[in-house]
């Protein structure tokens, strides 16, 4: 069994001005087989056209596009038992 992934750059917070893209990223110690999920506040995040989900390696990012009042809050990324959180 391989050993957990670590977190080992968490998220920093963004600041972004309405209808501009914040870009959140988080880097592992590894790859990892393990599901990871992006969080606004407790709504879990999908892939679509105002949301970019990216895993490139052990570089994890989100790109929340055009963002509105409404999408501020707390962003947050969980792999197994670990989590960050801007």
């Amino acid at each position: 069994e391989e050993p957990a992934a670590t977190i080992v750059e968490r998220l920093k917070d963004v600041a972004t001005y309405e209808g501009e893209d914040a870009v959140f990223e988080c880097r592992l110690s590894q790859e990892t087989a393990q599901d990871a999920q992006w969080f606004l506040g407790d709504v879990p995040l999908q892939s679509n056209e105002m949301n970019e989900i990216r895993v490139q390696g052990t570089r994890h990012s989100l790109v929340l596009r055009k963002v509105t009042l409404e999408d501020c809050g707390s962003v947050s990324f969980r792999v197994g038992q670990l989590s960050s959180a801007a």
